[in-house]
């Protein structure tokens, strides 16, 4: 198996981001235990009542840290719309945390990145 290159280093907003879509996560599995033990086994609220609390700021925070990276990064529509869109099923911001990694896409870019001219959203017609 060929080794493969070294992914550069994590941008500060990029750390974010992976930080809070895992905590994003973990607070959305607390909210599920906390639903399972109020409605199915009627046991007790405190976990709907603690996580339910700490997802919507995680949610929030989630929201916030992908638009922020989006407009750093240079994200296009798509990828900036399927980061967003992971926060809304449980559990699957870590999935576009992971997506977003080994794409570089929370990374700096690197120097032969760099030296590309930036493609134009405007395509020439000639006329």
């Amino acid at each position: 198996m060929p080794a493969s290159a070294p992914r550069p280093p994590l941008t500060r907003p990029g750390r974010a981001f992976a930080v809070v879509a895992w905590i994003e996560a973990f607070t959305w599995a607390g909210l599920l235990v906390g639903m399972f033990l109020k409605y199915v086994t009627q046991t007790t609220e405190a976990g709907v009542w603690l996580f339910g609390r700490l997802h919507g700021a995680a949610f929030v925070a989630y929201v916030v840290i992908t638009v922020v990276v989006a407009v750093l990064q240079r994200w296009g529509w798509f990828r900036t719309l399927v980061a967003l869109a992971a926060a809304v099923p449980p559990l699957t911001t870590p999935f576009a945390e992971r997506w977003l990694r080994r794409g570089g896409h929370l990374s700096a870019p690197t120097a032969a990145q760099q030296a590309r001219p930036a493609r134009s959203a405007r395509v020439s017609t000639g006329a």
